[in-house]
This record gives C-alpha cells, structure tokens and sequence, in this order.
C-alpha cells in the first residue's frame, strides 16, 4: 500500500515520502479500516518537523485522522466489516489501509460522506470540548474566534452559531474575509491586528466576548486580554502565531476572566465517558444537518506536498483531504 512516511525530520518536508508499505498487521483490540479519505490538521505539519508536543521518533506514517470502511475488527469492538468510521490515533492516517484502536473510531454520520467525515473529528471535537465542555457556552452569548480560517476556527464558528451563540470570526489576512465570512457564517468577520478591542467593543454594544477561542496565540492573545468580558474565558488552544504568550496574573485578577487550557484528546483520555458524550453530541448535530466542515480542497494523496506547502503558507480556508490513489 501506498503511505505518506516521516522518514527524518526537517524544516522543508524534505523527510517526508510517500512509499509502498506492507499493510499494518491489525493487534487485538484494533480495527483494520480501508482509509478513503484523510484530513490535514496543523500539527501534521509540525510532527513533520518535531515541534508537536507528541513527536513520534521517525520513520512514522503522517496523519492523524481519516474516515474509511472496516475490513476487520474483533467480535467485541462494536464494530463489523463494512462499517462507515472515522477517527485517527495521532499516527498512521495517510494510508490506504490503517489499524487503530477500537475506542480511537466511532461510527460516522448518516448522510456524511467520507471527506466531510474526516474533516470533522479533532477540529469538532476541539470546539466543543473548548466552547461547551469547558466553556459553558449559552444560548446568546459572544464568542470571539480567531484563526477563523483553519479547520479548528471554522469549527468553532460553526458550533457556536449552531448552539445560537453570536460569533465574531478574525483572521490575519484580509484577503480570507470574504470566504470565511461566505462558511462560517458568522456575525462578523474582523481582520485581528494591532488593537482590535474596540472593534469587538463596538459589535457587542460594549459586551466583549464571553468566551475567546484563541488558537494563535501570541499578539493576538495579547490583545485578547483586553477583549474578554467579566466573567469570561480566554481559552489557550494554540499558538499558531509561533509566539507562547506571557500575562501577567493582575490583568485576570482585575477583569475577572479565567484562562482555560485547552487539549481536547487528553480531555477524552482523561474521561473517556465525556469523550463518548462529546462525539455523540457532534453525530446528532451533523446528522441533523446543524454544522457542516469545511474542506478547502481534496487532493489525492500523490500530491501530499501541494496540501502541506498550503498549509504552512497560510493559503487555506478549511480543510485539506487527502484522498488515496487507488
């Protein structure tokens, strides 16, 4: 089979190849899925150059999610030859066949077709572990989204006005503006440079944001401190930026926010029952039509570079699927 491999790490992709493998042998407790589709996510490409906080030692296979068909699985997994899934384990996506753990997978939507399904699972997750998980979100209330361009963004964007919250998206580049504000639909698209506190000010009627979905860290997080209202959450998704920011604890103590870490897999590790509850309540909103992801483009999985040269140049808006060639 065909497999986009890690063979050393490096700052140009030049470690990464896509070669023929023998198929995975499938443990006990693991299901062996025909992958038909497998999303990019951002921390794909910094696996690619060990600046994840998981680094897999090389040679690994790429790719952390994927939807596909089971070929075969243990009587006792919940899951038969045939079925429709989606998932990942951090590892191992960009394949034509992969072997996960059984609790690593779940059934996908009915309606859903692959690439839509292998979009969904870390970015949906991600958002509803962060905004209602962690966050509380109410019916009403605002959220401020950055990085509203990326899968994670938009998935956020998306829940938020599903579950009737009001939803300011920014991005860094003003080109994106119109076609984030086309899919996500938000209530407003605002371009997150130097002081854009009274910007959110001004479309909140003084408010600010209940809950702030920050997945770039850095300046943006900065500005961010002065954009929570009281009571809020400033929740710590990433740092796309490339910058970790620092506070300091008065400014918390003073506005009366909390600063929320956000991991969603470890979340799901950790309480596996939530992590369960969580999935289902994401079926039961595709399902009913109320969030869609967002793919900016699919690929066959020859053209694997063409997807990560995009994504580490910031051209996208939504998701990249891989499909595989065969």
């Amino acid at each position: 089979m065909q497999a986009l491999r890690v063979e050393h790490l490096s700052d140009d992709l030049s470690g990464v190849t896509l070669a023929d493998l023998p198929p995975p042998v499938r443990a006990p407790g693991e299901v062996l899925v025909q992958v038909r589709a497998a999303s990019l996510n951002f921390p794909d490409l910094l696996m690619t150059r060990g600046e994840y906080q998981f680094k897999p030692q090389p040679p690994f296979t790429s790719g952390l999610e994927f939807a596909g068909e089971v070929l075969a699985a243990d009587p006792t997994s919940g899951f038969a030859v045939g079925d429709r899934v989606m998932g990942g384990n951090k590892t191992g996506a960009f394949a034509e066949i992969a072997s996960v753990p059984a609790d690593k997978l779940s059934t996908m939507p009915q309606g859903m077709d692959f690439p839509a399904a292998a979009a969904m699972g870390a970015a949906y997750s991600t958002a509803f572990t962060g905004l209602v998980e962690q966050g509380g979100l109410q019916e009403g209330q605002w959220v401020l989204v950055h990085g509203a361009s990326g899968g994670v963004g938009l998935a956020a964007c998306d829940l938020a006005r599903a579950l009737g919250a009001h939803v300011i998206a920014t991005t860094g580049s003003p080109d994106k503006v119109e076609r984030i504000a086309a899919l996500a639909r938000p209530d407003a698209v605002i371009v997150a440079e130097g002081r854009f506190r009274d910007t959110v000010a001004d479309l909140t009627d003084g408010a600010l944001a209940d809950i702030v979905f920050d997945p770039v860290g850095g300046d943006v997080f900065d500005e961010s401190t002065r954009c929570v209202a009281f009571g809020g959450k400033l929740m710590v998704v990433g740092f796309t930026s490339g910058r970790i920011a620092d506070i300091a604890t008065n400014i918390p103590l003073i506005k009366g926010f909390s600063i929320v870490g956000l991991r969603a897999g470890e979340y799901a590790r950790r309480f596996p029952e939530r992590g369960r509850a969580i999935q289902s309540a994401i079926t039961r909103l595709a399902e009913a039509g109320a969030i869609t992801p967002a793919i900016d483009r699919t690929l066959p999985l020859s053209r694997w570079r063409e997807g990560f040269d995009a994504m580490a140049r910031r051209e996208l808006v939504g998701k990249v699927v891989f499909l595989p060639d065969c």
